[in-house]
C-alpha cells in the first residue's frame, strides 16, 4: 500500500500543502527588493513598523511570508535574524511559516538559526556545480527546512521544457539519493521569461514553462512548482490592465499544469472569468503561442486598455480655467509650454509683478511643496516643478528690476560639495527643492575647500550652510569643516547629507566638533522641513536641542556597546583564509596581454548594458526595474522620468553629446599574503607594483575572505593574471549641458548627469564582458543578456577601490598610474580621490571561478598596523584611509 505524502510546514501551527489546500500564496511585502515601504523601515530600523507589515501580510491570508534582506547598505544578516526574532514573539504571525529568501549563503544561514517551526529557503542551485550545490543543500536539511530550486546550472539558466526538466530532475536526484531529502520538501522553480517581446524566440517561453511544470509534476508528484509571475508581462510595463490581465490568464493556465504556489501579489490579479473577452482571448493566443501574429494583435489593442490612455484629450480641459488655476496646474504636472503666456496674463491683472510670483506662483509651488512632503509628489516631479518656476521667474525679472523690487526669502542655505569630491546630483535635487519652497540657495558647488565655504558663508550673510559629500574621505572633510567651523565661532546650523554619510557618524563624529546645531538630511524630501525649522529664529533652538539629545543618546548607546561578536586577529583570519587547490586550477593565459586604449566606443553599444535600478534610485524612487514601473505609489513618476530619460538618451546617442573611453591592462601577477605583486612580463622576475588588500575579521564559520585569495601565491609555480580598468562616459558632460540644455533648466541638467553616470556603468559592464569573451579569453564561450549580467551571472568580478570588499579609496592611485588614465582616457583624481569626470569608473578584473564580491567589513588595529605597513604609510594615515572600517 502506497504512502500518500504531502509536504508539511509550520510556524506556531502546521501547514499542510494537499491538494484540496490549492495554490499556496507566499506573502511578499516583506521583502527589502520587492516593497520601497518595507526597505525604508528596515534601513532605518523601525521594526516594530516592518513587523506590522508581516502582520498584514497574515491578515490578507498570506500562508507562508517570504523574507528578504539583501540590500547594498544593510547589514543583512543583523537585519534578518532581529526581523525573524520579533516576528517569532508574535503568536499572530508566528503561525505561519517563513520563507528565508536570500542570494547570500550566510544571510540563509542566519535566517534559518531563528525559525521556529520548519521555512523554506529560496533558493539554490546548480549553477555552482554539484559539490557547492550538495554543499548547501545538505546545511540546509540540518535545519530542517524545505527548499527551492532554481532552474541554473554550470550552463545557465534554461528556457526551454526540456532543459528545464532535464536541470531540475538532476537536481532532485541530487537532493534524494546524496543529500538525504524527501520529494515533498523540493520546490521547482523553473523559470519564466518574457512572452511578446517581438521576437520570435521568446514566443514559446510561457508554453515551455507548462509543458516543463506537466512533465515535472508527471515525474515527481509530490514536489511543488513555484515561478515568479512579473517576469512574463515584462514587455507591457506601464500598462497595468494588461500586465494583470496576462498574469491571470498564465495562472490560470499554469494551475491546471500543476504549479501550485509562488510569490504572487494577489491584490494585483485579474478574476479570470471578468478580463474583457476580447483581452483574454488576445492574451492567451500570446501565452499559449497560438498564432503567429499574436503579439502584434496585442500591441496594437493594448492601448484601449492602459488606464492613462485617454489623458491627453482631457488634459487640454486645464486651458479654460482662470490663470492663477492654469499656473497652479501647470506647476503641479510640471508643464512649461504655456507658462511665459500665463504668467504674462497674469502679470496684466496685477498691480506689480511681484505680487504675480507671491500670488499664484507661489501658491502654486506651495501646493507642490505640499504634496511632496505628504508623500503624493516625487522628486522627478518636483523638480519638473522647479524648471516650469524658473521660466515664469525669468519671464519677470525685467519687470521686477524695473519695479525696483525684490522678493523676500524665508532663508539663505549655502550648499557645497566638500573639498576633493565632485559628485553633485544629490546636492542639486536639494537645492532646487528647497529653491522650490521658497528659499535662497548659493550654492558653490564642488570640491569647496572649508575656508571658502566660511568666507563665503559670512560674505553672503547665509542662514545655514549643508555640505555634501559622496566618497568616504568626504567623510573626514566633514568634520574638518564643522571644526573650522568652531574655531571661528560660527553658530550656523550645518547641514550634512550624501550617500557615505550617516545619522552614526553625524552623531559620533561631526556633532561634537562643532558647537552649533548640525543634523544629517537622510534625502531631499526631508530637507525643507528641516531646513524650515533651522532657518526660523522662533524654533530653531527647541528643534536643535532635540537633534543634539538624540545624538547624545546614539553615542551613549555606543558607548554602552551594543552587543558585537568580537573580531578574531588578522593571523586568525588567515588561518581560516578561503582555500584553492591551486595545483587542480591552470589560469588562461590572456589572449592578448598588456595595456589597452578604446578612445570612443559607441554609445549605442552602451544603451542595452545600462542598470536602470540605480538610476530610478539617484531621484530617490525606491524600487527594482522593470517593477517600479508599475508600482501603485511611485509608478507614474517611475513611468514619466523613464520616458524623459529615454528621449534624452536617444538624443545624447544621435547627436554624440558625450564621448566614453575606456582604458584597460592585463598583467602577470601572484599573491603575496594579503597582497597581489604586479609584474611587467611573464619573466616575473621583479614587480612594478603592489596592490594592498584587506581581509575580513568576523568570526565565521565561512572563509575569512580577501581579494588576494583569488590570485595564485608567487610560492606555488602557477602563473596567474590580474586585470586594471579605468572608464568614463563624461568627456563632453559639461560643454553638453552648455550647448544643449536650455539655461536654467535643473531638471534636465540632473537628468544629463544621471544618464551619463549609467552609461558610464554600462561601459564597465560591457568591457568586463569584452575581457572575459576576448582580450582575456577565459570565457569565450559566454552568452548572456543583460539581466543575466545585471545579477552577475559570470565567471570573474571586478570590485572597485572604495567599495566593500577594497574599502580603500587610495588605492586609485596605483591603477591610475599604471594605466596612465589621466593622458589616455582624461580621467584624473582629486586630492580625495574621487575621479574627474564624474561619470568614470575604476576597478580590478579577477578572473578565478571562485572570485566573489564581499564586504570586508569591521577591521581590527591589528589589521590596520599590519596594512600601513605594507602599504607604507603611517598608522594615522591608514587609519584615515579606513576611516568608516574600524572597530
Amino acid at each position: 500500500m502506497s504512502t500518500v505524502r504531502h509536504t508539511r510546514l509550520s510556524g506556531l501551527e502546521p501547514l499542510v500543502i494537499t491538494p484540496e489546500l490549492g495554490f499556496v500564496n507566499v506573502g511578499e511585502r516583506t521583502n527589502v527588493t520587492g516593497s520601497a515601504r518595507f526597505r525604508r523601515l528596515i534601513a532605518e530600523e523601525e521594526y516594530e513598523a516592518a513587523v506590522e507589515v508581516a502582520r498584514q501580510q497574515v491578515d490578507n491570508g498570506a500562508q507562508i511570508i517570504d523574507v528578504n534582506m539583501d540590500e547594498g547598505l544593510l547589514d543583512s544578516e543583523h537585519a534578518m535574524t532581529t526581523f525573524l526574532n520579533l516576528i517569532a514573539a508574535e503568536p499572530d504571525i508566528a503561525r505561519v511559516p517563513v520563507m528565508v529568501d536570500s542570494s547570500k549563503w550566510s544571510v540563509i544561514e542566519a535566517g534559518l538559526r531563528c525559525l521556529q517551526g520548519k521555512g523554506v529557503v529560496n533558493s539554490i542551485s546548480l549553477k555552482e556545480g554539484e559539490e557547492a550545490f550538495l554543499e548547501q543543500a545538505r546545511r540546509i536539511r540540518r535545519y530542517g527546512a524545505a527548499v527551492v530550486v532554481m532552474a541554473f546550472d554550470e550552463h545557465g539558466q534554461a528556457d526551454q521544457a526540456e532543459r528545464m526538466v532535464e536541470c531540475l530532475s538532476r537536481a532532485f536526484r541530487l537532493l534524494i539519493e546524496r543529500a538525504g531529502y524527501p520529494p515533498e520538501d523540493i520546490i521547482f522553480d523553473p523559470n519564466i521569461f518574457p512572452v511578446a517581446t517581438g521576437m520570435a524566440e521568446h514566443d514559446n517561453y510561457a508554453v515551455e514553462f507548462l509543458n516543463a511544470t506537466r512533465e515535472l509534476k508527471k515525474r515527481f508528484p509530490y514536489c511543488h512548482v513555484s515561478g515568479g509571475l512579473s517576469n512574463l508581462s515584462f514587455s507591457f510595463r506601464g500598462n497595468n490592465a494588461v500586465r494583470e490581465a496576462m498574469h491571470s490568464v498564465f495562472l490560470y493556465h499554469a494551475m491546471k499544469a500543476g504549479m501550485d504556489m509562488a510569490i504572487v501579489n494577489a491584490g494585483q490579479l485579474a478574476v479570470y472569468d471578468e478580463i474583457d473577452p476580447a483581452l483574454r482571448e488576445m492574451v492567451e493566443d500570446v501565452v499559449l503561442n497560438r498564432r503567429a501574429d499574436a503579439t502584434e494583435r496585442l500591441l496594437e489593442a493594448a492601448e484601449q486598455y492602459k488606464s492613462e490612455g485617454k489623458r491627453e484629450e482631457k488634459d487640454e480641459a486645464w486651458r479654460e480655467k482662470p490663470v492663477a488655476e492654469r499656473l497652479k496646474y501647470a506647476l503641479v504636472k510640471g508643464i512649461d509650454k504655456f507658462v511665459v503666456e500665463d504668467t504674462e496674463e497674469a502679470r496684466q491683472q496685477f498691480d506689480t509683478s511681484l505680487e504675480v510670483i507671491e500670488g499664484p506662483l507661489m501658491d502654486g509651488m506651495n501646493h507642490v511643496g505640499d504634496l511632496f512632503g505628504d508623500g503624493r509628489m516625487f522628486l522627478p516631479q518636483v523638480v519638473k516643478s522647479a524648471r516650469v518656476m524658473k521660466k515664469a521667474v525669468a519671464h519677470l525679472v525685467p519687470y521686477l528690476e524695473a519695479e525696483q523690487t525684490t522678493r523676500e526669502k524665508k532663508g539663505k542655505v549655502l550648499l557645497a560639495t566638500v573639498k576633493g569630491d565632485v559628485h553633485d546630483i544629490g546636492k542639486n535635487i536639494v537645492g532646487v527643492v528647497l529653491a522650490c519652497n521658497g528659499f535662497d540657495v548659493h550654492d558653490l558647488g564642488v570640491m569647496v575647500p572649508a575656508e571658502k565655504i566660511l568666507s563665503e558663508a559670512r560674505k553672503e550673510e547665509v542662514d545655514l550652510i549643508g555640505l555634501s559629500g559622496l566618497i568616504t574621505p568626504s567623510l573626514d572633510e566633514m568634520v574638518d569643516v564643522a571644526q573650522a567651523m568652531n574655531e571661528a565661532e560660527f553658530d550656523l546650523p550645518l547641514l550634512i547629507g550624501g550617500a557615505t554619510t550617516s545619522r552614526a557618524h553625524t552623531a559620533l563624529k561631526i556633532d561634537p566638533a562643532y558647537d552649533g546645531p548640525v543634523c544629517w538630511v537622510k534625502d531631499a524630501s526631508r530637507s525643507v522641513d528641516v531646513v524650515r525649522k533651522l532657518a526660523s529664529r522662533q524654533h530653531r533652538q527647541a528643534y536643535a536641542a532635540d537633534i543634539r539629545s538624540d545624538y547624545e543618546s546614539y553615542r551613549k548607546r555606543q558607548s554602552s556597546g551594543r552587543k558585537r561578536k568580537p573580531l578574531v586577529s588578522i593571523d586568525q583570519a588567515r588561518d581560516n583564509a578561503f582555500q584553492c587547490d591551486w595545483d587542480a586550477y591552470a589560469p588562461e593565459t590572456p589572449r592578448q596581454p598588456g595595456l589597452h586604449v578604446i578612445e570612443d566606443w559607441p554609445l549605442a553599444e552602451l544603451v542595452d548594458y545600462i542598470d536602470w535600478t540605480p538610476f530610478f534610485q539617484s531621484w530617490e524612487l525606491k524600487g527594482r526595474y522593470p517593477d517600479i514601473l508599475e508600482d501603485k505609489t511611485i509608478g507614474e513618476a517611475a513611468r514619466s522620468l523613464f520616458h524623459d530619460a529615454q528621449a534624452m538618451l536617444e538624443q545624447i546617442v544621435n547627436e554624440k553629446w558625450l564621448t566614453a573611453r575606456a582604458v584597460f591592462g592585463l598583467w602577470p601577477a601572484a599573491a603575496h599574503g594579503d597582497d597581489v605583486l604586479l609584474y611587467p612580463d611573464e619573466s616575473r622576475s621583479q614587480s612594478i607594483e603592489r596592490l594592498v588588500f584587506l581581509r575580513q575579521q568576523a568570526d565565521k564559520s565561512s572563509p575569512n575572505l580577501c581579494l588576494a585569495d583569488f590570485v595564485a601565491p608567487a610560492d606555488c609555480d602557477v602563473d596567474d593574471w590580474i586585470g586594471l580598468f579605468a572608464v568614463t562616459a563624461g568627456v563632453g558632460l559639461e560643454e553638453a549641458i552648455d550647448r544643449h540644455l536650455p539655461a536654467n533648466d535643473d531638471y534636465a541638467a540632473i537628468l544629463l548627469k544621471a544618464l551619463a553616470d549609467r552609461l558610464a556603468e554600462a561601459l564597465a559592464e560591457a568591457l568586463h564582458a569584452k575581457v572575459r569573451r576576448e582580450t582575456w579569453g577565459y570565457a569565450a564561450d559566454e552568452s548572456l543578456d543583460n539581466r543575466d549580467l545585471i545579477r552577475e551571472h559570470y565567471r570573474g568580478i571586478r570590485p572597485a577601490p572604495g567599495y566593500p570588499a577594497c574599502p580603500d579609496h587610495s588605492e586609485k592611485e596605483k591603477i591610475f598610474a599604471l594605466l596612465d588614465a589621466p593622458e589616455r582616457i582624461g580621467v584624473t583624481l582629486t586630492e580625495s580621490f574621487a575621479m574627474l569626470p564624474t561619470a568614470a569608473v575604476s576597478g580590478y578584473y579577477f578572473a578565478h571561478p571562485d572570485s566573489q564580491y564581499f564586504v570586508v567589513g569591521k577591521l581590527a588595529r591589528d589589521q590596520v598596523k599590519d596594512y600601513a605597513r605594507r602599504k607604507g604609510v603611517s598608522i594615522e594615515q591608514a587609519e584615515k584611509f579606513l576611516r568608516p572600517n574600524l572597530e
